[in-house]
């Protein structure tokens, strides 16, 4: 426990299951957060639209207004607002429906606390990164794209689209490190504060979508280019 630290971060928890909900507020005040605790998606809101939350951990199945269109609504008011999707639907389409509403992450019941602890702490770390690195320049252009890292909108010459936080956070780095080698590795420590033994195709997943998004030609790309067997390299 580490009251210090976390005294300071006040994590919303969006949890119908009572036994769950009340078990889970006591472990995370423990850790040093204020917990808010709302049983359902119209007590979320109210939470969310009247205190300064730091982090939401959203189960999906909730009464009145189910997770999905929380995470809708949240991403709407609040682009960066870290959101952990909490639940125990597992199914593939469940989890993109998550992520391409917002999620920054996603864990399925039954889960262990430490790693539910280390997530929280992941995403309060990249929250604070993200934000001092936009802070002095959160308008970007290259080529017919414009990106607002503030507000994460973006245009690329034909369409207005939002990024999600996880794809701005990757772009933002890659962008900071232009004409530099990036490694899987380097960006699972700085931008996912992952462990980089695991899930190095997540990288490649977010790469090839944002390839879609600023590239005329994904598979022949001009900005976000591969280099073999090191990584990824920015150029305007």
């Amino acid at each position: 426990m580490n009251n210090s630290t976390f005294e300071k971060h006040r994590i919303l928890l969006v949890e119908d299951e009572e036994n769950l909900a009340i078990g889970l507020q006591y472990n995370l005040t423990e850790e040093g957060y204020i917990v808010e605790l709302a049983k359902d998606g119209r007590e979320a809101l109210k939470h969310f639209e009247t205190k300064k939350i730091d982090l939401i951990i959203l189960d999906i199945m909730i009464p009145y207004i189910d997770g999905f269109e929380i995470a809708r609504r949240v991403r709407k008011k609040d682009p960066q607002m870290p959101i952990l999707m909490l639940t125990a639907r597992t199914t593939r389409e469940d989890k993109v429906k998550g992520l391409e509403l917002g999620a920054d992450d996603y864990i399925t019941k039954p889960f262990h606390l430490d790693e539910l602890l280390l997530r929280i702490k992941g995403m309060l770390k990249r929250k604070t990164w993200y934000k001092d690195v936009t802070s002095g320049k959160p308008l970007v252009g290259f080529g017919k794209n414009k990106i607002n890292f503030e507000n994460l909108s973006c245009s690329n010459g034909k369409n207005d689209f939002n990024l999600t936080p996880q794809e701005a956070m990757v772009m933002k780095y890659l962008i900071e490190n232009k004409g530099k080698i990036v490694s899987r590795k380097e960006l699972l420590e700085n931008v996912w504060h992952l462990n980089p033994d695991i899930e190095t195709r997540t990288v490649d997943n977010f790469i090839a979508r944002l390839r879609k998004y600023f590239e005329v030609d994904p598979s022949k790309p001009v900005y976000i280019k591969s280099v073999r067997s090191a990584g990824y390299m920015f150029e305007d």
